[in-house]
């Protein structure tokens, strides 16, 4: 398969990772329990989840595909329970607001990380995107911006940068399907949410929701997003990452009626269309064809 070809698999294979999450958010407003119940059993039921579609495509060797991650997977894992750890402190010592935008700094942290450890160049429309994207963000929180702990803070650059370090040893290791480590995951996180306390149980129309979030949106989205780096770069897949931040508040809109404000849709707006036109022009410079030596 060609660069080009490559490229456009990965693309693909990212945003339709990120759609497939945006109704996240609005699941967990849904299904409603305390965050250490949510980790628990979103742990069990994401490593139940992505244990099932390596089985489906894998069947036989399913055993040396999860073992292949070696030592870089469970470390990848492992950072990504610390990201949502660090999510869940900084939700609760800080706002929104600032969590959300010091998130959007993760495409940053993954071009420092492939910079200084892959020798890595990162496209110019990339780093200028991000930038754009960041801004988007910024619009979309900037009335409830501030007013936030320092700690909560700190909680969200340090999750920002677990995150561009998880997509950054994913693209250390494109030779290496890494989805495996995202049940790695699943399993620390459900033991870290045990330590704390027993699980909330849950019944209902909300155990449908918690089903659907843990078996089908989380492993499935998670199984397209880890499998991104292979084709494109760390902060290409940071960047298209922000597309679940300018979309999510639009499902809890649609199905809970929450109007969001004005500065969502125009943030909102930026995010996207600075996501598309980077896509379009990454796209469009794969199809022109090079100069000829005699040109």
């Amino acid at each position: 398969m060609s660069g080009g070809d490559d490229h456009r698999k990965g693309l693909m294979l990212t945003v339709l990772g990120v759609l497939i999450l945006t109704p996240d958010t609005l699941l967990i407003r849904l299904i409603a329990i305390d965050p250490w119940s949510m980790m628990v059993w979103r742990g069990i039921l994401q490593t139940i989840g992505i244990l099932v579609i390596l089985a489906l495509i894998y069947r036989a060797d399913t055993w040396h595909r999860c073992k292949a991650i070696g030592l870089s997977g469970l470390f990848a894992g492992c950072m990504f329970t610390a990201s949502t750890l660090g999510f869940l402190y900084s939700v609760e010592h800080t706002s929104v607001a600032n969590t959300l935008v010091i998130l959007a700094t993760a495409p940053f942290f993954a071009a420092i990380f492939s910079y200084l450890f892959l020798k890595e160049h990162v496209a110019r429309r990339t780093v200028i995107a991000t930038a754009v994207a960041v801004g988007g963000v910024g619009i979309m929180v900037a009335g409830s911006w501030g007013g936030g702990a320092f700690m909560g803070d700190l909680a969200a650059l340090v999750t920002a940068a677990l995150l561009g370090g998880k997509f950054t040893i994913f693209r250390h290791r494109k030779d290496v399907n890494m989805v495996p480590s995202m049940a790695v995951s699943g399993v620390v996180a459900a033991l870290v949410g045990l330590a704390v306390g027993a699980p909330a149980l849950v019944d209902g129309e909300r155990l449908l929701y918690l089903l659907i979030m843990g078996l089908v949106v989380v492993p499935v989205s998670i199984a397209l997003i880890s499998l991104g780096p292979r084709y494109i770069s760390a902060p290409e897949t940071s960047l298209i990452m922000l597309l679940e931040t300018a979309l999510g508040p639009l499902w809890v809109w649609l199905v809970l009626a929450e109007v969001p404000p004005t500065l969502t849709f125009i943030g909102g707006a930026i995010v996207l269309g600075t996501l598309l036109l980077h896509s379009w022009i990454g796209l469009r410079g794969e199809r022109t064809p090079a100069p000829s030596l005699a040109a």
